[in-house]
């Protein structure tokens, strides 16, 4: 049998090839330099839709403010205009040699709140992923 339209071979693989090709990319974690700031959204656990802008920059429903700084360590604030406050990971990228170390995270508060992150470690970034709804407004876990 060829791969022929002929012989019914073709029609499935191109069909699958459609159907990949109109899928969504896979949303990834945010990496947020240090002096960067980013606004994103967050979908399936994940920021989406993230772009840089200034440290002032004013948030619009349902987004997230980052800034990471090298303040005595490695600082961030973080904001969500959000109606959920969220549980997150966070990672510290460029740690002592180059390593990626896993970091404590405070709960992320709703409504426009602001939650200051403070490691003693000295990182070139912070990645951020998997973003979960909780019901506990409460600071630090």
């Amino acid at each position: 049998m060829g791969l022929n339209d002929s012989g019914g071979v073709l029609r499935p693989i191109v069909l699958i090839a459609l159907l990949a090709a109109a899928a969504p990319a896979a949303a990834k974690e945010l990496v947020v330099h240090t002096d960067e700031s980013w606004v994103f959204s967050i979908s399936g656990g994940q920021p989406v839709r993230a772009r840089r802008v200034k440290p002032d920059a004013k948030l619009e429903k349902g987004q997230v403010l980052v800034t990471v700084r090298s303040m005595m360590g490695t600082t961030m604030t973080i904001t969500s205009n959000n109606r959920t406050p969220y549980l997150y990971r966070a990672e510290l990228i460029g740690v002592a040699g180059g390593k990626t170390v896993a970091a404590r995270a405070c709960t992320l508060p709703a409504d426009g709140k602001v939650a200051f992150e403070h490691w003693p470690q000295q990182a070139k970034a912070v990645r951020l992923s998997t973003f979960r709804r909780t019901r506990d407004a409460g600071n630090c876990p």
